[in-house]
């Protein structure tokens, strides 16, 4: 199967898990809510241009935002989240001239703390700038604080059992030099 084929696929499954699964299930709490669609960016391959990257962040986005009737809120998270994403692997890949020898990020090609670390920085970051721009029309600091901090291990925990469930078969990089 091609990568776009692929990618396509992925698209349209983390879309329609978080709009008719994790949006239409009843909240264990007012304080959890359990995003994990932005998996997708994190999956895409490492060689991905940065304006490819910004263009599907938002393109997911807006596709979550149309379904859910926010306005954008998750179209400016998943752009964050796309920007940073490059910084992060940046930081978190080996200062030797190897780098990853995988095409995409996955506990396999980084390592289950790298991979963790990665994970759990950018979906910090979606978290926290989605439930912020919620929490600018109402709430109170605490509540805002806790429903990040909640929803971040949520989404972590979503992670992880994707990640275990769902094995992607890897394929190493031709051209690392």
């Amino acid at each position: 199967m091609s990568d776009l084929v692929k990618n396509i696929i992925r698209f349209s499954l983390f879309v329609f898990v978080q709009v008719y699964v994790f949006d239409v299930m009843p909240h264990l709490h007012e304080l959890i809510t359990p995003y994990l669609y932005f998996l997708y960016l994190l999956w895409l391959p490492f060689s991905i241009k940065r304006g490819w990257l910004l263009l599907l962040g938002f393109l997911l986005g807006m596709t979550v935002d149309y379904f859910t009737m926010t306005p954008g809120l998750h179209a400016a998270a998943c752009v964050l989240v796309a920007f940073l994403r490059p910084l992060i692997i940046h930081l978190l890949s080996p200062k030797d001239a190897a780098g990853y020898t995988y095409q995409e990020p996955s506990p396999k090609a980084m390592g289950w703390s790298a991979y963790s670390l990665y994970a759990l920085l950018l979906s910090f970051a979606h978290n926290f700038y989605l439930l912020f721009l919620e929490w600018l029309s109402f709430g109170a600091l605490i509540n805002f604080l806790m429903k990040v901090l909640t929803t971040t291990a949520i989404s972590m925990l979503l992670i992880f059992i994707t990640e275990l469930l769902f094995f992607r078969k890897q394929r190493y990089r031709t051209n690392t030099a």
